[in-house]
């Protein structure tokens, strides 16, 4: 049976069964100009416009995606992400984002502009039109607050504070995650996911990526390790969110792409490869079929 969602004061609800759904209909909740989705939609679309939702009868008639998204079959096998960007957009604006970060001020808000325009440039598979919806005023206590604690404990000078600053920092960065994937949306419509990942394991993750440095090449197995706890740990979406990269995979290309970017030019072109390879090893699928 098929699942709902429909959109309610811009915020997602759902996803309802639907015998469910069809009794909100009945009781008014979902009303003809009530933007709704199910598994196989290209997009939201006002109830009235699917034939068999309003007014009862048949069982809706869902009209399928014809943007490349694929119908329900298609979303419910999944598939893997994709980014696509031009090589001179992403050098003017991560210029732009440079410059908005060394005058320290702007940063917030150029963090902010440049993360709308990167998400964007990111395809998942059933979800079309991916957007950041997140605002930079959110940004401005936490970014501000950790400078004005860096100052004051670079005054104090003492090793064991210096410390306390890098678990901060640490801290922040999680609170940075929860907060971006809080706020992506579909379609202008917010998708209701979640990162549940603790503030211990995310600590936990950093100082072991920061221990394996040591052996050289160790990073790599653990920078696996913790995408796969990443995706483990987004909620709020019908499908498994699996990282399929091996620490092999990320240790030879992080090798030829530190060469590459020595040379200061081909920058963008590495940066596009590592986010293709990275999202091509990002995959949804149904869940409870890895275990199959």
């Amino acid at each position: 049976m098929a699942s709902w969602f429909y959109a309610s004061e811009g915020k997602q609800q759902g996803p309802f069964p639907e015998g469910q759904f069809r009794d909100l209909v009945a009781q008014g909740v979902v009303r003809p100009d009530t933007l709704v989705w199910t598994e196989g939609m290209a997009g939201w679309q006002k109830a009235a416009e699917i034939p068999g939702l309003i007014g009862g009868g048949a069982p809706p008639m869902v009209p399928t995606g014809g943007s490349g998204y694929g119908g329900a079959a298609g979303y419910a096998s999944g598939g893997s992400l994709s980014v696509d960007f031009s090589i001179l957009e992403f050098t003017w604006r991560s210029i732009v984002l440079l410059i908005g970060m060394i005058f320290v001020i702007p940063a917030p808000w150029a963090f902010v502009w440049y993360t709308r325009w990167i998400v964007s440039c990111v395809k998942v598979p059933g979800r079309p039109n991916l957007s950041f919806t997140g605002n930079a005023m959110t940004l401005v206590p936490w970014y501000f607050g950790f400078i004005v604690l860096a100052i004051a404990l670079g005054f104090v000078g003492s090793e064991i504070l210096s410390n306390l600053l890098f678990i901060v920092q640490i801290v922040l960065y999680w609170l940075l995650i929860k907060w971006m994937v809080a706020n992506l949306a579909s379609n202008e419509q917010p998708l209701g996911l979640s990162f549940t990942g603790s503030v211990w394991a995310y600590i936990g993750w950093n100082l072991l990526f920061a221990i394996s440095i040591i052996t050289i090449i160790g990073w790599a197995w653990v920078a696996a390790a913790q995408m796969r706890w990443f995706c483990r740990n987004v909620e709020g979406t019908r499908r498994e969110i699996v990282f399929k990269g091996s620490g092999l995979d990320i240790l030879w290309r992080g090798i030829v792409a530190a060469i590459l970017m020595c040379f200061i030019i081909p920058i963008p072109w590495v940066y596009r490869w590592i986010m293709n390879w990275f999202a091509s090893q990002t995959e949804l699928a149904p869940r409870g079929s890895l275990g199959a």
